[in-house]
């Protein structure tokens, strides 16, 4: 399941700006090139997913707002074929930059039962010889 859609980007970034930075054959079409998108925003959501990996089992249950607008920064920088907008760049290394906080824990996605179980251990155990107290072990402290 895709995190974003050609649609919900060419609301954010407009039609125009898709074109222009899709359409690169030699002849130009006027129109977007679906395939380079497709590719963009599946090249986004995996590396999404290799960050949400560490705290959530994937696939997502449901897309949160916030991994979903990731989606759509990464996945325009990536659709660029030259060196992007200084304000997608700037875009593009905030949401890396959330990513690794989602990773961290530090950020909380809101999504029921989807945190991976814990390991399971409450306590910690030390494994220590046992000591008897005998009147040689005890020898200078009676």
């Amino acid at each position: 399941m895709a995190y974003c859609t050609l649609q919900e980007l060419i609301e954010r970034y407009s039609e125009r700006m898709l074109i222009d930075i899709s359409d690169r054959g030699d002849a130009p079409t006027g129109t977007i090139d679906g395939d380079l998108i497709t590719r963009a925003i599946a090249d986004a959501d995996a590396l999404i997913d290799g960050y949400l990996a560490a705290r959530y089992r994937l696939p997502l249950a449901s897309v949160p707002h916030l991994v979903r607008d990731l989606s759509l920064r990464v996945s325009i920088y990536y659709a660029h074929a030259h060196v992007a907008e200084e304000k997608i760049k700037r875009d593009y290394e905030e949401a890396l930059a959330t990513l690794k906080r989602i990773a961290q824990g530090l950020i909380k996605l809101d999504i029921d039962g989807v945190e991976p179980p814990g390991s399971g251990a409450a306590e910690v155990r030390v494994g220590e010889c046992e000591r008897p107290m005998t009147v040689k072990s005890m020898k200078g402290f009676i």
